[in-house]
């Protein structure tokens, strides 16, 4: 049968799922990074107004809070060779609302 299970008796290579992770989460990293950078770049381009700083501090402080969550899984994920605890609740909720917050934020300064 070529759509069968996998034995039960066979280990799986616990090496490679951390490894994507811990890719995705510097892509990731990467992303937020040069999205902050080009709506920082776009006011400071553009003119800057008391408000557009402030959105760009923002901005910059959104993407300190990403950079910490994001190092603190990629430091989790590098600590282990046995496969890796999941992502808390709290840390993924963080993550995702810090990354919604920096496209909104950066979406401001664009328009």
């Amino acid at each position: 049968m070529s759509g069968a299970a996998p034995s039960e008796g066979v280990d799986r290579d616990p090496g490679l799922q951390p490894e994507r992770t811990r890719l995705a989460w510097r892509r990731t990293t990467l992303s937020s990074t040069v999205a902050a950078l080009l709506a920082m770049k776009t006011t400071l381009h553009n003119g800057a107004s008391a408000a557009s700083i402030t959105v760009c501090a923002l901005c910059g402080v959104l993407w300190l809070g990403f950079l910490l969550v994001a190092h603190r899984r990629i430091r989790v994920l590098s600590a282990t060779s046995s496969p890796t605890p999941a992502l808390t609740p709290r840390h993924a909720t963080t993550g995702a609302l810090l990354t919604v917050a920096l496209a909104v934020c950066a979406a401001a300064l664009v328009f």
